[in-house]
């Protein structure tokens, strides 16, 4: 997947829904990402078909609760965002869905304390390590893209020296998100 002078859709809670994302692809949109799902979330759905819509729903096991929805008019420019703090647990999920999107975005910036309670998000912006370890092996074992969401750090450099450690991992595409995970 090439970044380079598209229009992107980012990714927004409550927003990135299948909907919006195939009317922001109608509106222009190159690439569009998904609402951020967290990979327990995901471990827990069974892939169905849906015939009717003509989708592919991500489906909680035991209910008829749609945690991830997508089409084939999607597959070649949806990005399947997750939240995840653990590499074997984040390529299990990502395997789940990686036939079913263009690429597989880690989100390692939201501050939300849902997230960072469970060492997701901008919780993994102080734990490079795990950072290295989560890509590095979605990297080595998938055929799609891997992407990720980072937020500013304390300083420029601890940006840049973070910023240069994941471009290390071999990412396809690096987002910064302007504004640091810090609670003012």
């Amino acid at each position: 997947m090439d970044y380079q002078n598209k229009l992107v859709l980012a990714p927004m809670v409550r927003v990135g829904t299948l909907p919006f994302r195939l009317l922001a692809a109608q509106y222009g949109a190159d690439i569009t990402y998904g609402e951020e799902i967290i990979d327990h979330k995901l471990l827990k759905c069974e892939r169905r078909v849906n015939e009717y819509i003509g989708s592919t729903d991500f489906v909680e096991k035991g209910t008829d609760s749609v945690v991830f929805r997508t089409c084939h008019q999607e597959r070649n420019h949806v990005v399947f965002q997750m939240g995840t703090s653990d590499a074997v647990r984040a390529l299990t999920a990502a395997k789940m869905v990686c036939k079913d999107v263009a690429a597989i975005d880690i989100n390692m910036g939201c501050p939300k304390s849902f997230s960072v309670s469970g060492g997701m998000g901008a919780a993994l912006l102080s734990k490079p390590e795990l950072i290295h370890d989560i890509l590095t092996m979605l990297k080595r074992n998938l055929d799609v893209p891997v992407t990720c969401k980072i937020r500013l750090l304390k300083s420029s450099q601890d940006t840049v020296e973070l910023a240069r450690r994941i471009e290390k991992t071999g990412v396809s595409a690096l987002a910064v998100h302007g504004r640091s995970s810090l609670k003012k």
